[in-house]
């Protein structure tokens, strides 16, 4: 870690290394400001999609009464099927900890909900994100589809690459195709997971929300066909690693629809 830390001490020149403290992104001690997102992501058995949904549509208050649920999303494109995906807020760590003890004493909830959904999971997956500082969780103004985006960055930290990313995500949104729900700044999840650079590696959130799909493929080609659009993200993907989004369809008791 050591010489890879040098190396990047001579790569980076001064007057980067000196900007990164005053970044629009914040790093690190992210917990300290309280609210935090986490993202589950829940994969189903082939053929179990339609008795998982019903069973959560039909017991999801027991669920709500003890944090917010964001939104509730199925996954119709982008990666494994019979798939949703779910956004729940927390006021901090210690928040999140009430819950769960308060969960696993709750035998309505064991028996109606987790007991009889577990036969129908095959996998989960947690993340637990935080908005960045320039984005407030916003609200559409009508129903529809959305999109959630996600960005893996090279190494070097915010103040190479996150003026950059800014730009680009506002480029987008003020073409008027879509809607920006939030931008989120993945703390703990399974992309930091197993490397050795994962101080330096940051993974990045884009929830839109579209009119409906075949918008959501229209806006896009029209935004990457505009000048202004185009050059914004030629000089965001300077600093992209990969990238990957899903479509995503609210369900009937989802708050964001």
């Amino acid at each position: 870690m050591l010489p890879l830390r040098s190396g990047l001490t001579r790569i980076l020149s001064p007057r980067m290394l000196a900007t990164q403290v005053c970044s629009s992104f914040a790093t690190g001690p992210r917990q300290y400001d309280g609210t935090f997102y986490e993202f589950r992501t829940d994969y189903l058995k082939p053929s179990k999609m339609n008795e998982f949904l019903e069973n959560v549509k039909k017991n999801i208050h027991l669920r709500t009464a003890r944090s917010e649920l964001v939104g509730y999303w199925s996954v119709e494109f982008g990666g494994r099927l019979n798939k949703v995906f779910h956004i729940w807020k927390y006021d901090n760590f210690a928040h999140r900890i009430e819950v769960q003890k308060a969960l696993a004493k709750d035998k309505e909830w064991q028996e109606q909900f987790l007991i009889p959904n577990l036969a129908l999971i095959d996998k989960q997956e947690s993340e637990i994100t935080y908005l960045v500082p320039w984005c407030k969780l916003e609200k559409p103004p009508k129903e529809g589809v959305y999109e959630l985006a996600t960005f893996q960055m090279k190494p070097g930290g915010p103040a190479l690459w996150g003026d950059p990313f800014k730009r680009a995500v506002h480029t987008h949104i003020n073409q008027g195709y879509a809607k920006l729900v939030g931008v989120f700044h993945a703390e703990y999840g399974m992309l930091n997971r197993g490397t050795v650079v994962c101080f330096f590696f940051f993974f990045f959130f884009c929830l839109f929300a579209i009119s409906g799909a075949a918008s959501a493929a229209s806006g896009g080609s029209q935004a990457r066909g505009l000048i202004g659009a185009v050059a914004a993200i030629r000089e965001s993907v300077n600093f992209l690693g990969s990238q990957q989004n899903m479509l995503l369809t609210p369900t009937s008791f989802s708050p964001l629809k």
